[in-house]
């Protein structure tokens, strides 16, 4: 019996990286679930990986996975999916991601991370009226890019974070926000996860990792940026979604405090690998395994095409997530080594690319 039997989840984001994954976990792990999906599918990214993760959700879902292409940021959609399906957790993973493209496209920002999650709040609030039970918890996707240039290592959930380096950033540290707010108004259970970079087959191409294998390939040649020094807290997929799924479980208790209004039943957790590892370290990892794999012929001269180069603007030279409260509350760590993940990618990377 799975954590989750005859329970609705609403998955936002479904045919996402973590989206997809997070819904093959759901419908492998219990029997008698419902899982509604929506994602509007849009092309911020190559569409066939998307459509390649829910022929993946296709193979097992038997009837138990519902799929509505569509937008978060539609209300009459959302409210519609509400009424009609009455979830009892939702999991808010749809948004735009990326720190650079937020830079010249912030409108798909706006929609997407704001008025998206604006919609997913008040319909998680309309869930409790005329004395239904309503939607027993909510989780969202937050970002350690709220980070900013916070200069102190690892970052905590206990740090200020009132200075974000990017509009991206800036939308979900304002989904904690609003979450808060509806978490003490309406005693919505709510818990947020800052992911720390997040990695792993069919994932998304504008990731670093992803666009390295590509030019590679191609005969390229590949930045690295800071030299080399970035440190980032590389985080394979199935770590995330694990922690995710343990979240989802164990929703922030309800109270009253002294005023006689609700405590928030509001947590924010991050989610990373509490190890960040040399960029440079990664990429050669990262190449061992593509030849290993078929990707790139044995002989391949990487040195060749490479290329150190300074820093970018909206970047931060280290991630490094303090886990400590959610290995506390969830007796949880991810423990995907990275060359065991960048193999994972590798071989998927061929077959799908490659075939």
């Amino acid at each position: 019996m799975g954590v989750f039997e005859n329970k609705t989840v609403f998955v936002t984001g479904a045919a996402g990286f973590i989206g997809a994954n997070l819904v093959l976990r759901l419908l492998s792990d219990n029997g008698e679930i419902k899982v509604v999906g929506i994602d509007n599918m849009n092309d911020y990214y190559d569409v066939s990986i998307k459509d390649w993760r829910l022929g993946e959700i296709a193979k097992i879902s038997r009837d138990r996975f519902f799929f509505i292409k569509g937008d978060i940021a539609d209300k009459g959609t959302i409210d519609t999916i509400f009424s009609e399906y009455q979830p009892d957790i939702v999991v808010n993973l749809a948004a735009q991601a990326g720190v650079r493209y937020s830079i010249t496209n912030p409108d798909a920002y706006i929609q997407s991370n704001l008025i998206g999650f604006y919609n997913i709040l008040e319909a998680c609030r309309n869930s409790y009226s005329e004395g239904r039970r309503g939607v027993e918890h909510l989780v969202y996707a937050s970002s350690s890019s709220v980070y900013g240039s916070n200069k102190k290592v690892p970052y905590s959930t206990d740090d200020k974070v009132d200075n974000p380096v990017s509009l991206y950033a800036a939308t979900k540290k304002s989904n904690e926000l609003m979450a808060h707010a509806y978490s003490k108004l309406y005693d919505i259970p709510s818990t947020g996860l800052r992911f720390f970079t997040v990695y792993g087959p069919a994932g998304r191409p504008d990731m670093a990792y992803f666009g390295f294998t590509d030019k590679l390939i191609k005969g390229g040649t590949i930045k690295i940026f800071n030299y080399g020094n970035c440190r980032r807290d590389f985080t394979y997929v199935d770590d995330i979604v694990e922690g995710v799924l343990r979240v989802m479980a164990k929703a922030p208790e309800r109270a009253k405090g002294e005023d006689g209004l609700p405590v928030p039943p509001y947590k924010v957790y991050n989610i990373g690998n509490s190890s960040p590892e040399n960029l440079l370290d990664f990429v050669n990892i990262l190449q061992e395994e593509l030849i290993s794999a078929g990707v790139l012929p044995a002989d391949y001269d990487f040195d060749a095409h490479k290329e150190l180069v300074p820093m970018q603007p909206g970047d931060v030279p280290v991630t490094y997530a303090d886990t400590t409260p959610l290995e506390r509350d969830f007796g949880f760590k991810p423990s995907t080594s990275l060359r065991d993940g960048l193999r994972k990618f590798a071989i998927w990377y061929k077959d799908f690319y490659l075939k």
